[in-house]
């Protein structure tokens, strides 16, 4: 193996982290920011591309960290305004667990989506008030989808700029 093929495993490597992190936007089982993240470690610790890795990695550190604070702070903060509480998004969370494993690939949002239901059901009283606290933890849900989904794409970005540049 050659220094060259080396240098390719290396970006092949990175590149499938990347790809995995992003696909782990949408599946559960996966930490998305963390494996983007971390396929940027690997180019910058492996790769061959002078000392711009180290301010690639810099950023994407930075962008990691950003994303992991608003990732939980906008949307809670949404959440609060509206009255969910945790507890209901807890539930929603058991079910969707549940439902992962009982209805393979749809059943983690159904069973987040009637656990919370049942949740605010329960605690509301009255299903024409528990729908509107679902739909409204169903947005935070979405928004921190959305947030985790751009810190991933920034950092595949630097990456890919680093490629490019180096």
């Amino acid at each position: 193996m050659t220094l060259d093929d080396a240098q390719a495993a290396v970006t092949i490597l990175a590149g499938v982290m990347i790809l995995a992190g992003l696909a782990g936007v949408v599946v559960p089982v996966l930490p998305a920011v963390p494996l983007c993240w971390g396929g940027v470690l690997v180019w910058a610790l492996f790769g061959d591309a002078g000392t711009l890795r180290w301010g690639i990695l810099a950023v994407a550190t930075l962008v990691a960290l950003v994303g992991a604070v608003v990732k939980y702070a906008w949307p809670g903060r949404n959440l609060k305004r509206s009255g969910v509480p945790n507890r209901s998004l807890l539930a929603g969370g058991l079910l969707g667990l549940v439902g992962f494993f009982v209805v393979p690939l749809v059943g983690l949002v159904i069973g987040f989506v009637l656990g919370i239901y049942l949740a605010e059901l329960a605690r509301l009283g009255n299903a024409s008030l528990a729908w509107p606290s679902t739909v409204q933890a169903l947005k935070a849900a979405g928004l921190s989808m959305l947030v985790e989904l751009g810190s991933g794409l920034i950092i595949a970005g630097l990456w890919g700029a680093g490629l490019l540049l180096a």
